[in-house]
Formats: structure tokens, sequence, C-alpha cells
């Protein structure tokens, strides 16, 4: 890990354990995660929020106000809107994306489940999701949250990634190591 990413990961990690404990405190989990899923959802789909939350021409109270009003919009537990007000105010609101995945990670934990990144060829069905997840489950002991992107130059097949473990099953890796094999034999 370089040492930005060391450093935004660290910084995500202490605000990402306080919100949790004060949203644990208060019974608030399950609406967190609902939360987390938008805000997810959001930085994914919104080009201008990720530009304001990174941009250092913006005043802390320019993004304080912006992110205040996102919250509100949002109807974010308050746990989570103070501690983006607090983010804001101390300009930390470039580690939002690794904050969000953080206390991903901590309440799947809380609940005893285990998260699962799985890139396809094709979109899942539910049924495939369900079967993959009943599979995975097995595995591990624990329940699996399947977190599911598309990659069509895949070809086929699922990559799967648990923890620090990986299954590759993808036509697209299989093809590539046939051209390796092929090129050690010529």
């Amino acid at each position: 890990m370089s040492e930005p990413a060391s450093i935004s990961s660290g910084i995500a990690a202490r605000y990402a354990t306080a919100m949790f404990e004060l949203a644990k405190e208060s019974k608030s989990l399950a609406k967190l995660e609902g939360n987390l899923n938008d805000l997810a959802q959001a930085l994914t789909e919104s080009g201008d929020l990720r530009a304001m939350i990174a941009s250092p021409v913006l005043s802390r109270d320019e993004q304080g106000t912006a992110m205040g009003a996102i919250a509100k919009k949002m109807n974010l537990v308050p746990e989570l809107q103070n501690g983006l007000a607090l983010m804001a105010q101390k300009r930390r609101l470039f580690v939002l994306p690794q904050l969000v995945a953080q206390l991903d990670a901590m309440i799947a934990e809380d609940k005893g489940e285990v998260s699962a990144e799985v890139v396809s060829a094709k979109a899942l069905t539910k049924a495939q999701a369900e079967k993959l997840a009943k599979t995975l489950k097995a595995r591990v002991g624990k329940d699996v949250k399947i977190n599911a992107t598309v990659d069509e130059s895949l070809i086929g097949g699922l990559v799967v990634k648990m923890g620090s473990k990986m299954i590759d099953t993808s036509i697209r890796s299989k093809l590539d190591s046939l051209q390796n094999v092929m090129k050690e034999v010529g």
C-alpha cells in the first residue's frame, strides 16, 4: 500500500470507528448500513460529489455546507451527518470512499458477515447470487454479502475476492494462462 493510501486509510479508520461506536450505542446500525449504501451509490454516480469532496479550492465552510445539504437531503443518521460535518471542518472529506468501505466492513463483521467482491461478465440473476452466497457461506462458515459488478472483458465466468483470497474462473484469465503456456513452448 502506498504511503498516501495508507494515510487515507488510517484517517478513514479513525472516523469510521467513532461513527460505528456512536451508531451502535444509539442502536441505529441498520439505518447506518442503508445510508452507507445510498452514499456509496451517490459517490459512484455523481462526478460532482467526487469533485466536491476532493476539491482543494472549496473552503471548509463551503464543503461543510454542501455536505450538510447532501446529508439532510439523503436523510442520513445523525452520527453520519455529524461525522461528515466534522470531516468537512477538518478537510478530511477526501477519505469518504474509504470511510464508507471501512464502515461497511465494520457493520458486516458486527453482523457476522463476510463481504465478497464478485465481478462477472454479465449481471448475476438473483438466483445466481443466492446460490453463490450459499456456496461461499459453506466455504467460510459465515453469511456472505455479495457486492457484484460487471466487466464484459471477462468473456465468461467470475472473479471472487474475499479478504485476501481471490478465485478467478474467468475465461479471460484462462486464455491469458494458455497464451503464457504457448509462449513458453514456442
